[in-house]
């Protein structure tokens, strides 16, 4: 009963500290703040062709090398809500293609990130005359590991919008790696 109490008292003490780290540093989450994030994703890129990444990522399906490099920024216009944009790289075995992301990042109760956004991509050698894009619906955890850090593990679905170059879509898990100013 004594081991219960303590772990009961060390919880709410523990959980009182991080609230009155909320309310002097205004949060991580709080209105003005800037975002900066690095994701990994696992799963779907070899059903699809699905080139809606803006973080990092390396496949090799077949003997073809598929990697990508990007990252997303945001700036916090109300308390928990981010307006985002994402910028990335892929090579396809020596083809390549820019992509481009915009959308908002809600974290409810500071902790749930769920995530609506548009990717699209483009590129001269790989998609020909289409012009791919998703949309893309995201939530998850932020695991806030410091001031300024958080680990954010997530499941991320993207829509496909254009159905001449891919009418499927795509279930990712994904990690994220964010940077709160």
């Amino acid at each position: 009963m004594k081991k219960l109490l303590l772990s009961a008292a060390i919880a709410v003490l523990g959980l009182s500290q991080v609230n009155a780290q909320d309310a002097v540093g205004g949060g991580q989450t709080a209105k003005g703040k800037i975002l900066i994030e690095a994701n990994t994703g696992f799963g779907g890129i070899e059903n699809t062709g699905n080139s809606s990444n803006t973080g990092f990522g390396l496949y090799s399906i077949d003997g073809t090398t598929i990697w990508s490099i990007g990252a997303e920024g945001g700036y916090f216009v109300m308390d928990d809500l981010a307006v985002k944009l994402g910028l990335g790289y892929n090579d396809y075995d020596g083809a390549s293609s820019f992509t481009y992301k915009l959308g908002a990042k809600y974290y409810i109760v500071s902790k749930f990130p769920v995530q609506i956004d548009v990717t699209g991509a483009s590129s001269d050698d790989y998609f020909g005359d289409e012009t791919p894009l998703w949309l893309g619906l995201q939530g998850g955890y932020a695991w806030f590991v410091g001031n300024n850090v958080s680990i954010e593990p997530g499941i991320r679905y993207n829509h496909s919008l254009n159905e001449d170059f891919t009418d499927e879509s795509v279930f990712e898990f994904r990690i994220g790696f964010a940077l709160h100013f």
